[in-house]
């Protein structure tokens, strides 16, 4: 999932093609649908991102009462109104009445906790959980922002690998290499430094074990002379979410594709470049995830791949979830605050019906 920040943003308006009383306010590549008149182009307002927990307080205030996604009526989701795709909510709520929005917005102001917002966490499934055990030396994972809302987190023209973003949950593992240990974890429970005690029924290590995962990190920490490896996969099938990409998640060998590899070399963490990974994965035996696509940085073109039908499966089984967009040369990102790597999500999956969404 992406971070939660509620911020201001200046607006672009734009008609919406099948009703009067409704328009477009755009957001990044976000669009939400907003009452027709209620802002301008070049107006500031606060944009509340999917995935965001109203209180009622603030539900009520902007009339939404019953209208949103959960048990409790109170989550963001994407929605379609009139045919049209709406990613979010744009409003002014009353408690920022006084508060210079574009002055806000270029001091990067969050106004999450002033609004009583907050991020929703769905509840891990018993089979995915286990017992915890503290992992000082894990390799965590980072959140991976929507392209949408960063547009010029990449350069127009530089060369990115896309990868189909498979929808299971993300399984971090980590070898020291010195001591021998390993560590395994989910993205949520290893951003609080905690491992899953091993345990022979658990799907995360379930995946390590039946894909080799520790063999391969072993051969990698040996070619390139690493500290640690952290091999970043995604565990999926049946029984794990609701896309299963006909793999079955309860056997013994559930569905598993690597994303990502990290490397802490002398006390400096690098990572494997988008273009050379998949020949690394497929030297040291592990799976991948399936590339989409490589060229030039093309916004329309990612946007279009990220639709469609899935493809790990060969038979198209199913909606595709979308893709996770990398420069083919690793480097950091003013705009993200962090490595350029962000997702574009196809719009199909973000307004399927009865979708599980555990990390």
């Amino acid at each position: 999932m992406s971070t939660l920040r509620v911020t201001a943003e200046r607006l672009t308006i734009h008609p919406h093609p099948d009703a009067d009383a409704l328009e477009l306010a755009q957001v990044g590549l976000f669009r939400a649908v907003v009452a027709k008149g209620a802002y301008r182009t070049g107006d500031w307002a606060v944009y509340v991102p999917e995935n965001a927990l109203l209180p009622d307080a603030l539900i009520d205030e902007l009339g939404l009462t019953g209208r949103l996604a959960g048990s409790r009526r109170n989550r963001v989701k994407a929605i379609r109104l009139r045919g049209e795709l709406s990613q979010g909510i744009v409003c002014r709520p009353g408690r920022l009445a006084d508060v210079d929005l574009a002055t806000a917005h270029d001091t990067g102001a969050d106004f999450a906790g002033d609004l009583g917002i907050t991020k929703w966490v769905p509840e891990v499934p018993v089979h995915m959980s286990g017992d915890l055990v503290p992992a000082p030396d894990l390799m965590r994972w980072i959140e991976v922002e929507n392209a949408k809302r960063y547009p010029d987190a990449f350069v127009p023209g530089e060369r990115v690998v896309a990868t189909e973003k498979i929808h299971g949950t993300a399984c971090l593992f980590t070898l020291v290499a010195g001591s021998g240990e390993e560590f395994v974890s989910s993205k949520g429970q290893g951003a609080r430094n905690l491992g899953l005690e091993f345990a022979e029924d658990n799907l995360y290590w379930r995946a390590v074990a039946a894909h080799g995962v520790a063999d391969a990190a072993r051969e990698v920490a040996e070619r390139f002379g690493a500290d640690r490896v952290g091999v970043f996969g995604e565990v999926f099938g049946s029984g794990v979410q609701d896309l299963a990409y006909g793999e079955t998640g309860r056997s013994a060998a559930p569905g598993y594709a690597v994303f990502d590899i990290a490397l802490d070399i002398g006390g400096a963490r690098t990572w494997i470049d988008a273009a050379d990974l998949p020949g690394l994965l497929a030297s040291v035996g592990l799976p991948a995830a399936p590339e989409l696509y490589d060229g030039p940085y093309d916004e329309s073109a990612l946007l279009a791949a990220a639709q469609g039908p899935e493809t790990w499966s060969g038979a198209a089984l199913h909606l595709r979830e979308g893709l996770v967009v990398r420069p083919a040369r690793e480097r950091e990102s003013g705009v993200l605050r962090g490595r350029a790597i962000a997702k574009f999500v196809s719009d199909a999956y973000l307004t399927r019906k009865g979708g599980t969404e555990y990390e």
